[in-house]
């Protein structure tokens, strides 16, 4: 098995924080102007209530990885990186290289995902 190189995940991890920061950030600041922004007809109130629509979309999506990097960097301090939440095995190298601030290793994260899809078609 491949040894994880944690100070560049870690340095990964931190240059992601700064960047949903930055972006989390930018979002507020044009949602803040759109509200200033005065709204003459129709088609512009529609239209800007689906940017403010998006805008918030992408913010929460944001702020929810952003939680995650924190996590993740939280675990590196604590020793745990790298070890699944739910089943205690180590998480797979090559699953921590593509998405750093993972919890899971793949099988759980496909079964929480498979659990999570089937309670979203339940309340449809």
């Amino acid at each position: 098995m491949a040894r994880l190189d944690t100070e560049r995940l870690k340095q990964q991890l931190l240059s992601k924080q700064e960047e949903l920061v930055a972006d989390i950030s930018r979002l507020e600041s044009e949602a803040r102007e759109s509200r200033s922004a005065e709204v003459e007809d129709p088609i512009d109130q529609v239209t800007s209530s689906e940017v403010k629509a998006a805008n918030f979309h992408v913010s929460t999506v944001e702020a929810r990885t952003l939680k995650e990097v924190r996590d993740a960097l939280r675990r590196m301090d604590e020793g745990v990186y790298g070890t699944c939440m739910d089943c205690g095995r180590a998480i797979e190298p090559a699953r921590l290289e593509a998405v750093p601030w993972t919890r899971y290793c793949l099988p759980d994260q496909e079964k929480r995902d498979r659990e999570t899809s089937f309670n979203n078609e339940s309340t449809i």
